[in-house]
């Protein structure tokens, strides 16, 4: 193991940083959670989430979308609408996140003799 400080360059060129910023957002998880059950569109999942302001939604999908987890899909037929869904990338992070879930139940939950 080094003996040498991790430089703040390091930390931040680490992918493991990333996706522990995104699965530490508040709506991140969530929504992916969501998505992952079925493609919804931009109404559906402003109505599925209590205290999520429609800007907030905006954003957080939007960084979904540039990051490679989420798809958007416009609907050229009617109803003319927007369908968000998860890209493989968004449902391998899903089933990560899902198992880490079920970890924390088990553990801090008290299965696994946690607290």
């Amino acid at each position: 193991m080094s003996t040498e400080p991790v430089t703040t360059e390091a930390r931040q060129a680490c992918p493991a940083t990333a996706v522990l910023h995104r699965i530490g957002d508040r709506w991140s998880v969530l929504l992916l959670s969501l998505l992952a059950e079925r493609p919804r569109g931009f109404n559906e999942l402003d109505r599925a989430v209590a205290d999520l302001s429609r800007r907030v939604l905006t954003r957080t999908l939007r960084t979904l979308e540039q990051e490679g987890y989420v798809d958007r899909t416009p609907q050229v037929v009617a109803p003319y609408r927007v369908l968000y869904g998860l890209t493989p990338l968004g449902r391998s992070l899903h089933g990560a996140v899902r198992e880490l879930g079920d970890w924390a139940r088990r553990s801090v939950g008290g299965e696994e003799g946690g607290a």
